[in-house]
């Protein structure tokens, strides 16, 4: 139930939805006596786009989130074990087409075998099941498993968690699947935007994990100022943000997690 409210609520939260709502509402109060106020809504709404997808708001809501958790450091000594949650693997177009295609948070799997290689007694963990409403079926997991493989990692090396649907139960599967013992240590790999809610979900289901952030879409603070070159561009950069703020809102609310934002 938890899954379905929570992809309903996720959809209204992109502000790329609300705003083009908006702009439709407002098109269709044109047609009425409340065109005055349709015409009005209509404006606001096309102004609003304009700004989250060519101002740097986009990036002045995602640098926090990317900074909250600093890069990881490898002096502190062998990693037990290595998990990358899923969210990079397109589980549309892989089954249609035959192959893995990735999205732009690739770089989730291609750390995973600079790892891999770097620490070769440590245990390999993907977890990620599908996140979908529609289009449901294939899993990441079994995609991941075919890439991994052609990097050179044996299969007998990998564990693999094809259950989950969101950060809830990346957290609460792994942790079924791998049961880490006292003074192990785990790295959680994963989108540097998206490690405040990941490390929180895993603390609260009483899995320390050690966070390696990747994937950054920011060069730091000075993106605070650059503007965007598309409305395209910049309107996902506000929407991943804004997904991610409303994520961390929820899970807290809801009890996933203890604290609104997690930090080192």
């Amino acid at each position: 139930m938890f899954f379905l409210a929570a992809k309903i609520l996720g959809f209204f939260a992109l502000p790329s939805n609300i705003l083009i709502a908006l702009g439709l509402l407002g098109i269709v109060l044109m047609a009425t006596r409340f065109a005055r106020a349709g015409r009005r809504l209509a404006v606001t709404a096309l102004v609003l786009i304009a700004i989250a997808g060519l101002s740097p708001l986009g990036n002045a809501l995602i640098l926090p989130l990317e900074e909250r958790f600093p890069p990881w450091d490898a002096s502190r000594g062998v990693p037990t074990g290595i998990i990358s949650l899923g969210g990079a693997i397109d589980t549309v177009v892989s089954p249609a087409r035959g192959e893995v295609a990735l999205n732009e948070a690739a770089e989730r799997l291609t750390t995973m075998a600079e790892l891999v290689r770097r620490y070769p007694e440590a245990h390999v963990v993907f977890s990620g099941g599908s996140g979908r409403l529609i289009y449901d079926g294939a899993t990441e997991a079994e995609f991941a498993v075919r890439l991994f493989e052609s990097f050179g990692i044996a299969k007998s090396r990998i564990i693999l968690e094809s259950k989950s649907r969101d950060t809830d139960e990346n957290a609460h599967f792994t942790k079924e699947l791998v049961q880490p013992k006292p003074g192990e240590r785990w790295l959680l790999v994963t989108s540097a935007h998206h490690m405040p809610r990941a490390v929180g979900v895993f603390r609260a289901v009483g899995f320390p994990v050690e966070a390696f952030p990747v994937d950054y879409r920011t060069r730091g603070a000075i993106d605070l100022l650059r503007p965007f070159s598309n409305v395209g561009d910049g309107l996902r950069r506000t929407d991943t943000a804004a997904r991610e703020w409303v994520g961390l809102a929820v899970y807290r609310l809801t009890g996933r997690t203890k604290e609104l934002f997690p930090r080192p």
